[in-house]
């Protein structure tokens, strides 16, 4: 089952977390925990919900501010968007050394992105600059060629 689908109404999430349902409420007012809406502007909690909830309701027994907590959750949130990035870039790097093409050429592009050259090419004459970076077999680093 998916975590992230709102299947609990207030009370029944309230009873899971161990907390009263104004509670949620105060939490939805502050952006702790944002619940779905069903038809009617009632509230929806999933399970992913709940266990914020509750880790929530920890951090406060430590006694963390609700300050403190929501930055907490934050933070947390953006160091699981940046685990889930470097996992795609892992990805695509893997593809990349799979493919057979050993005559790679890079430069930049206008925006600063990366932008793949066939050999011998040179970017739309806009750009004045070129970098291409070759690997260097001799270690697992790569080399600048000008």
């Amino acid at each position: 089952m998916d975590s992230a689908i709102p299947i609990y109404v207030i009370s029944v999430a309230a009873e899971l977390a161990d907390m009263h349902p104004q509670t949620l409420r105060q939490y939805d007012r502050l952006g702790l925990v944002i619940p779905s809406r069903a038809p009617g502007r009632a509230r929806r909690y999933s399970p992913k919900d709940v266990g914020t909830l509750r880790e929530i309701q920890r951090l406060s027994q430590e006694g963390v501010s609700l300050e403190g907590i929501r930055r907490i959750l934050e933070l947390e949130n953006q160091v699981a968007a940046l685990q889930s990035r470097v996992q795609e870039l892992g990805a695509e790097l893997a593809l990349r050394r799979s493919q057979p093409d050993a005559s790679r050429v890079f430069a930049a592009g206008l925006a600063g992105d990366v932008v793949t050259l066939a050999r011998g090419k040179r970017p739309r004459p806009r750009s004045q600059a070129l970098m291409v970076w070759r690997p260097d077999p001799q270690s697992s680093g790569a080399k600048r060629i000008l």
